[in-house]
């Protein structure tokens, strides 16, 4: 019985953390808490159950060499840049391709890069469970218990009575997609929705047949390929891939699959540090709730996140802010919208600035 894989996606531009997030340093290699980047924590906990020689990243051409620097202990022929951006179904398959050409029995987890796990230990033993029922020929998800009526997040619904962290697979009703704030409210209240949290199992010829049955055009693309470590591989996937639909695999696969099953994690620490807001709500904060990394001068000021160094930051009478400066860009920002920094990438984007991006 082989080990399992770990996929690690890495892909993504973490627009909503501009202006330290750029193409060339995206959310995924920066450092938030401790001294590890979020791609080396996710490897770091991997690492009692996933060996570092046995973890595959699929990311952009902008930061495939600064993941190779961070990542020594993963081989650098393993982390690969995709040709272009196609989602995750694509990519998954992409991966599920190329472990099947080199271990017809290989069992994957597919992961995220970039979000943060409080308790790694007990993340572990839910992995344990998911690996094994996926080695079953499953499909496997993760839902995360809900916290607060997120609208941001997709939803796993369970059977009713479902019990947190009890390491038994349940039956996947169905997926549900980021409701507004009453279904948000009533999904909590139930009990039995959890946060899709992106993480997935299963072996990469389960994958692969899904992709056959739901995804047709983009698997006979996959199944074009050579095998991996063939001379061509790079030529034809470079050629190929870019054909390939632009689709996630929830919609490709999870959606549509009659058999999905799902563990429910209890309290895993789990967050997908998904804006500078969630950066200040899992930052140690000072008795006015300030995070003040850099040289700052505070008068009257509560519930400010501050990521400035080089000069003096002075801030008086003021609440509720974001302030990150750059070389190039400095942010202000009001906390409670962080969500939206993203858009003012999308303006600077529309006006050309491409010394921003």
């Amino acid at each position: 019985m082989s080990a399992p894989y770990g996929l690690i996606l890495a892909g993504g531009r973490g627009t909503r953390f501009w202006p330290r997030s750029r193409r060339a340093s995206a959310k995924q290699v920066l450092t938030f808490f401790g001294r590890r980047s979020l791609i080396q924590q996710t490897v770091d906990r991997l690492g009692p159950l996933i060996a570092p020689e046995r973890i595959w990243i699929l990311t952009n051409r902008h930061l495939r060499d600064t993941i190779v620097r961070q990542l020594p202990e993963v081989p650098a022929r393993q982390i690969l840049a995709e040709p272009a951006q196609r989602n995750t179904a694509p990519a998954i398959g992409l991966a599920a391709h190329i472990l099947e050409s080199i271990d017809p029995g290989a069992v994957m987890g597919v992961l995220p890069a970039d979000h943060v796990i409080g308790d790694p230990r007990a993340y572990r033993r839910l992995l344990r469970p998911a690996i094994r029922s996926a080695r079953q020929g499953d499909i496997v998800v993760l839902g995360i218990q809900p916290r607060w009526a997120e609208t941001g997040y997709g939803y796993i619904e369970f059977p009713r009575g479902v019990q947190a962290g009890s390491g038994e697979p349940l039956r996947v009703l169905r997926f549900r997609e980021k409701p507004d704030a009453a279904t948000a409210a009533r999904f909590l209240r139930k009990g039995n929705f959890y946060w899709n949290a992106g993480m997935f199992f299963w072996r990469a010829s389960v994958l692969l047949d899904a992709l056959r049955k739901f995804l047709p055009a983009t698997a006979a693309l996959l199944d074009g390929l050579p095998a991996f470590g063939s001379r061509r591989f790079a030529e034809r996937m470079g050629e190929t891939f870019p054909h390939c639909e632009n689709i996630s695999v929830d919609y490709a696969v999870l959606e549509k699959s009659p058999s999905v099953v799902g563990f429910a994690a209890g309290d895993i620490g789990w967050n997908d540090v998904g804006s500078w807001n969630a950066v200040y709500e899992l930052a140690r904060r000072d008795a006015h709730g300030n995070v003040l990394l850099g040289d700052t001068l505070v008068e009257d000021s509560k519930g400010l996140y501050v990521d400035a160094h080089g000069k003096l930051v002075a801030l008086l009478g003021v609440k509720d802010l974001i302030v990150v400066d750059t070389p190039g860009a400095l942010l202000i920002a009001d906390r409670h919208r962080a969500q939206q920094v993203g858009d003012l990438v999308k303006r600077l984007e529309k006006a050309g600035r491409e010394e921003l991006l």
